[in-house]
Formats: structure tokens, C-alpha cells, sequence
């Protein structure tokens, strides 16, 4: 066999497989949403562990126990700590929200153009009490795939070399270096992302909570959290934790409307010119066309609740891509999240 008839049989392989693990992705979606989730939950560990270990010279097991009670603490105290004023300052921006909401649909009801708006959306405009509701009812399906999810994630954190090994074995012999080489560079990858991230959000949510507070918004801590978690999805989040904002800012008048637009722009725009090419330039680099049209192909071949991962998912497939695709099959060259030894845990 010549050269180029084997560099193609390689590539078709590669295409082969990506096509089968597309096929394999669908059929066995929620199945892979719980591995994901997993991976991000080891992903967590991994990142507060890793310190410990290089600095600290813990040995690993003992690291990991304590970043396993460092996220349970940290999930304690700020349900010790805000539990109280935050659950009452979210009931009040649902309470608001809801006569926002109200208030709207009076007001297009009294227009023609305002009736034809709601004809179309079946008569009301669904209230955000209604929609948190029905977005947090947990089903036993629920619970038990987050159950999954966290001890899956555990045992990843533990034993990484063990599974890591194990899929590996799903390869031909002379493959397995290089999967395994492509399962350390992913596991890199959702690092950094997952470390990026938290710094967004922490920034985005420190952010909205002193706009909030200096328009003179009602609960700026519930506001402030809602944006800080939104942040978790790209793009997205931000325009969806707005929403309820604006509806608070509503219940106030005009002028702290305009002032929560303008607010809610500015960060938007500060966390996308300065914190995220701050950010992205030492861990993670995603182009956002790739991102946005990510988020909607996963949506649509995973379902709504999928978004969630979908910048994650999103790191996965690119770094698998730039490594098995680009590097070792066109051998051309490019860089790897972590590899230019820039990663900062």
C-alpha cells in the first residue's frame, strides 16, 4: 500500500469513527450527558486537588479528600450564610417579576397590535414562577442520573489512571498511546474551561449584584446569583439573566428599566472584550461561531436541558478534533489547552 493510499485509509477511519460516535452520541445521548456531567465533577476535583498535590506534596488520595470537602463546605456555608436572605430576596424578585409580568400583559391588551403579540403566544405570557417551577421539578430519572454523576465522578478523580486505561482498550494496540495521550489532553482542556469558567461567573456575578445595587433594584443578591450561575452557559445565560432583572427593574418605573438594559449591556460586553480574552488567552481559546452553533446543534440533538453542557461538550469534541484530526492525520501544527505549559494550577 502507497503512502497516500494509506494516509487516506487513515483518514477515512478517522471519519469513520466520528461518524459512528456521532450515531453512538444520539442513540445513547442521556447516557452521555451523565458522562459528561462526570467528567466535570472530576474535572472539579482535579482542580482543587492538583494545587495541593504539586505544592503542598499531599499524597493524591488525601488531596482529593479535601477538595471533596472544600466544594461541600463551600456549598454549606453559602447556604449557612445566604440561605436565608437569598431565599427571600428570590421569592421577591419571582413576586416582582410575576406583577412585571402581569402588568405587561394588561398593558398589550389594550392595544391591537398588543392583542395580535398575544394571540400568538396562546393568549399570556407564561409568568417566571411558572417557568422555575416546571424547571425544577425533579424527577426520579433526575435524581438518579445526578447521583450517578457525582460518584461517577468521584471514582474518575480517584482512580484516573484506571479508566483511563480501560477506554483505551477500545483501540487497536498501536493506537492506545495516542488515545490515552488524547484522553490527558481533553481532561487538560476541561480544566482550564471549568477554571475560566468559575472565574466569569464570580466576576459577572460580582458585577450584577453592585449594578443592581447601585440602580436600587430590589434583592441585588438574588440577581447578582442568577447572573453569576447563567454565566455558566455561554451567550445564552447572559441574555436569559437579564430577563428577570428587567422585570424586577419594571415594577420600579422607566428610568431603572433603562439603567438595568444599560447595566446588564455593559457587563455583557466587559465580560466578552476584557474578562473572556483575558481568560481564554492562558486556559481555553473556543472560536465563538464553533461555540454558538454548538449550543444549537447539541440542543437539538440532546434536548433544551442539554445546553448546559454544551460548552463543555464543546471542548471536548474541538480538543479531540485539533488532536487526532489536524495534528495526527494532516500533521499540521497546532496548540493544545495547557500545553504551551501556561496552565496556572
Amino acid at each position: 500500500m502507497s503512502l497516500a493510499t494509506s494516509e487516506f485509509a487513515k483518514r477515512a477511519a478517522i471519519l469513520v469513527v466520528f461518524s459512528a460516535l456521532a450515531f453512538l452520541a444520539w442513540y445513547l445521548r442521556d447516557f452521555f450527558l451523565i458522562v459528561v456531567g462526570s467528567l466535570l465533577v472530576a474535572a472539579l476535583l482535579e482542580l482543587i486537588s492538583e494545587p495541593l498535590i504539586r505544592w503542598g506534596h499531599l499524597p493524591r488520595g488525601i488531596a482529593l479528600l479535601i477538595a471533596g470537602v472544600v466544594v461541600l463546605a463551600a456549598i454549606g456555608g453559602s447556604a449557612y450564610l445566604f440561605g436565608t436572605q437569598m431565599s427571600f430576596e428570590l421569592e421577591d424578585v419571582l413576586r416582582r417579576a410575576d406583577a412585571a409580568t402581569n402588568s405587561i400583559v394588561e398593558t398589550l391588551h389594550q392595544s391591537r397590535f398588543g392583542e395580535l403579540a398575544l394571540s400568538h403566544l396562546g393568549g399570556e405570557i407564561p409568568s417566571l414562577t411558572a417557568v422555575v417551577s416546571d424547571t425544577l421539578k425533579l424527577s426520579v430519572n433526575f435524581i438518579e442520573a445526578l447521583i450517578f454523576i457525582i460518584f461517577a465522578g468521584i471514582y474518575f478523580a480517584v482512580q484516573p489512571d484506571l479508566y483511563r486505561k480501560g477506554a483505551s482498550y477500545l483501540f487497536p494496540p498501536g493506537s492506545r498511546l495516542m488515545a490515552e495521550g488524547t484522553m490527558d489532553d481533553i481532561g487538560r482542556a476541561l480544566r482550564l474551561w471549568l477554571l475560566g469558567q468559575l472565574i466569569a461567573m464570580c466576576v459577572v456575578g460580582l458585577l450584577s449584584t453592585l449594578a443592581a445595587w447601585l440602580i436600587g433594584l430590589p434583592s441585588p443578591l438574588a440577581l447578582g446569583a442568577i447572573a453569576g450561575i447563567a454565566e455558566f452557559v455561554p451567550y445564552l445565560g447572559p441574555i436569559v439573566a437579564s430577563i428577570p432583572a428587567i422585570l424586577v427593574a419594571v415594577t420600579k418605573g422607566l428610568y431603572p428599566v433603562l439603567w438595568t438594559i444599560i447595566a446588564y449591556g455593559l457587563i455583557h460586553q466587559v465580560e466578552g472584550t476584557l474578562i473572556a480574552p483575558v481568560i481564554q488567552r492562558h486556559m481555553v481559546l473556543l472560536p465563538p461561531a464553533i461555540l454558538l452553533l454548538s449550543i444549537v446543534a447539541i440542543s437539538l440533538v440532546f434536548g433544551s436541558f442539554a445546553i448546559v453542557f454544551a460548552a463543555p461538550m464543546t471542548v471536548i469534541g474541538f480538543v479531540a478534533v485539533k488532536k487526532l484530526y489536524i495534528r495526527d492525520s494532516l500533521g499540521q501544527s497546532t496548540s493544545l489547552p495547557g500545553e504551551d505549559g501556561s496552565e496556572p494550577i
